[in-house]
């Protein structure tokens, strides 16, 4: 069916899908202010969510401000996020991250994208969940699950950079649903569109996806 139907076609088909089984999806990630965000957001690459929250859960509990952070040291942070991968470089980051906030910005996380990308740890797809999440402006994060989504659906080249999509997923929603689209695609690629298709495993839009059509049932 994926040669049979145009692109608008298979656009609109992904957003009624996206709208009737992901209505109201949020990020997954527990925080109570931005400074708590902008660093579950640094822990959580190459980490599932449910893994940084538990480890925040504790980190959380014990550093309220960003003085906090920069007091401590790359080593007590570190205890508290070994459970989560490339955790040493990770706790340096967030410790430079905080000094920089204090030094530059009045402690405060800002809420622009190149401001953003100037923390240390803190690269585009990052700064704009941030953005998206924390100052509600609208932003399309890409991380794996997006940049996959995008390339199945042909709403980008395989050989597209994470730049390179975000850019094309711009044009093709409109401004008002860039963050609510962002959020849709994490989750179907989290629960639904997965990395690697399991035996028995059924995508409610398989018609519509080219990998589908080069995998074997």
């Amino acid at each position: 069916m994926t040669g049979l139907i145009s692109k608008k076609q298979k656009i609109k088909i992904l957003e009624e899908y996206l709208d009737m089984h992901y209505p109201d999806v949020e990020c997954e990630l527990n925080f109570s202010n931005n400074l708590e965000l902008l660093i579950a957001v640094l822990l959580s690459a190459q980490c599932k969510d449910e893994y940084v929250n538990r480890a925040t859960a504790v980190l959380f509990s014990k550093y309220h401000t960003v003085q906090d952070y920069a007091n401590a040291s790359a080593e007590e942070i570190e205890s508290y996020i070994k459970t989560l991968g490339l955790y040493k470089a990770k706790s340096k980051n967030i410790k430079k991250m905080a000094q920089l906030l204090i030094d530059e910005y009045s402690g405060e996380v800002p809420n622009k994208l190149e401001d953003l990308m100037r923390l240390p740890g803190v690269g585009r797809k990052t700064a704009n969940v941030v953005l998206s999440v924390g100052f509600a402006i609208p932003t399309i994060a890409v991380d794996t699950h997006v940049e996959r989504i995008a390339k199945r659906f042909d709403l980008a080249l395989e050989e597209d950079s994470p730049l390179e999509v975000e850019m094309k997923l711009m044009k093709i929603f409109p401004k008002k649903k860039w963050s609510k689209i962002h959020h849709q695609m994490i989750h179907f690629g989290r629960y639904e569109c997965l990395a690697k298709r399991k035996r028995g495993h059924v995508c409610g839009l398989k018609d519509i996806c080219k990998y589908h059509s080069k995998v074997e049932v």
